[in-house]
């Protein structure tokens, strides 16, 4: 979708590079769950939905690689995001904000959610809530980009979605120019990308299935 696409003067001027961590799939959900964890969910969100600027690459993992232990997310497929999608198509932005709204309360660390509000609240000249769900915005993607550096494998960044590995690839200024080829594993799946022998893996979770 072409909404992918409207923030990259902003994602390419912002995202440097970070320390790199492995993630711990399990140790997440566990952590998440538990109350007595730094990493509790109801501890994080508070967090990012009140100041997420502090949030540090760690919390921010454990939030956008969290969101796979959720059973409110929403999907690209649900016909409420659909109507969402639908409504942006045709610049209605504060019938996006309406329903975004409220998808973002149910599913806070969607980042095609926080991408359309993102989208909006310019198109209205909202600054204050545009560069609050920017912040945001920016502490998951980092998140992500903190997760490899894709040069293996066994250190490919991982997205949580074929969405958010766009989102990733444009961070990453990779475009038509390159080549992909993908490879399946227990837990997901490796696209390769590939230009002038210089690969770049991104895994791309099914923890679903």
């Amino acid at each position: 979708m072409k909404y992918y696409f409207f923030l990259l003067f902003i994602l390419f001027s912002v995202f440097g590079f970070s320390q790199k961590s492995k993630i711990d799939l399990k140790a997440i959900e566990k952590s998440l769950k538990s109350s007595d964890s730094p990493y509790n969910y109801e501890k994080l969100i508070f967090k990012y939905k009140g100041v997420p600027r502090s949030l540090d690459s760690i919390e921010s993992q454990y939030l956008y690689y969290g969101r796979n232990f959720r059973n409110d997310r929403v999907y690209t497929s649900d016909d409420s995001f659909k109507d969402l999608a639908e409504a942006f198509k045709e610049n209605k932005f504060e019938e996006c904000i309406r329903q975004g709204k409220a998808m973002y309360d149910k599913d806070p660390t969607n980042l095609d959610i926080l991408l359309i509000l993102l989208r909006s609240y310019d198109s209205l000249k909202d600054g204050n809530n545009f560069m609050h769900h920017l912040s945001q915005f920016r502490s998951l993607t980092d998140g992500i980009k903190s997760s490899g550096d894709g040069k293996t494998e066994k250190t490919a960044y991982l997205v949580n979605s074929v969405g958010d590995e766009y989102i990733l690839l444009n961070i990453l200024n990779i475009g038509q120019d390159y080549t992909r080829g993908s490879k399946p594993s227990k837990d997901g799946m490796f696209d390769i990308w590939d230009k002038d022998g210089v690969k770049t893996y991104i895994k791309v979770l099914y923890l679903d299935l």
